[in-house]
């Protein structure tokens, strides 16, 4: 299926999350992850007029670079090594993954100068099999990131269970949400934590109902390569 007639569906799905939640659907923004398709793919999803795009290997993202370049504004949103800083920073518009103070100074210290605009990955589930800070050090740790000129904390991003219990995925997300709440209180310059990275092919319409701001989907948007 072409990715044009896919990202209708996917609209109207996001419309009706959005009318459950009472939210403006303009005010959230699709992610497609191209981590597994091709390059055309990838240029078909710009083309259907979708302006972001998500890799989470340099590598996955440096092969698209080379034909894509700055069209698409790029996430970066997989574990990011320290030494594979240097390879992304100057080509993505947000990193998803911030969840160490070593990765914080090898990106302000990599960031000619300019903002850097990160998320912090919380580990809500608490799955081993998950990278992230636990929600308790969450907070804690954003504080600690003032010192770090160059670097803008815009918000969260979490990464749900895979199940179809649909109450363990909206106390995920909630507690996302209450936690970005709590970071936007302490009033942070540093800090403005507006965004909620959180929701996949499987679950983002409960993520935005509980208050996604950015959807990272994958398979049911740009699947099917071909």
């Amino acid at each position: 299926m072409r990715v044009a007639d896919k990202l209708e569906d996917i609209k109207k799905q996001i419309n009706e999350a959005s009318l459950k939640a009472n939210r403006n659907p303009d005010k959230v923004k699709v992610i497609a992850v191209t981590k597994y398709v091709s390059t055309e793919r990838a240029s078909e999803a710009l083309e259907a007029g979708i302006d972001n795009l998500g890799e989470n290997r340099d590598e996955g993202l440096l092969e698209k670079w080379k034909v894509l370049g700055d069209k698409p504004k790029w996430h970066f949103i997989g574990t990011l090594q320290t030494r594979k800083v240097k390879n992304i920073i100057d080509k993505v518009e947000y990193i998803h993954s911030l969840d160490r103070l070593s990765l914080a100074d090898e990106i302000n210290k990599r960031s000619l100068g300019k903002k850097v605009k990160c998320l912090v990955q919380v580990n809500v589930s608490q799955e081993e099999s998950k990278h992230g800070l636990t929600a308790e050090e969450a907070i804690g740790f954003i504080k600690q990131l003032g010192s770090f000129e160059n670097i803008s904390v815009e918000g969260l991003m979490t990464m749900a269970p895979f199940t179809n219990d649909e109450e363990i995925l909206r106390s995920c997300f909630r507690q996302l949400r209450k936690l970005r709440d709590q970071v936007q209180a302490l009033n942070l310059v540093f800090a403005p934590c507006s965004e909620l990275s959180m929701g996949m092919s499987n679950d983002f319409s409960i993520a935005i109902e509980e208050g996604a701001t950015m959807v990272r989907i994958g398979t049911a948007l740009v699947g099917e390569d071909g």
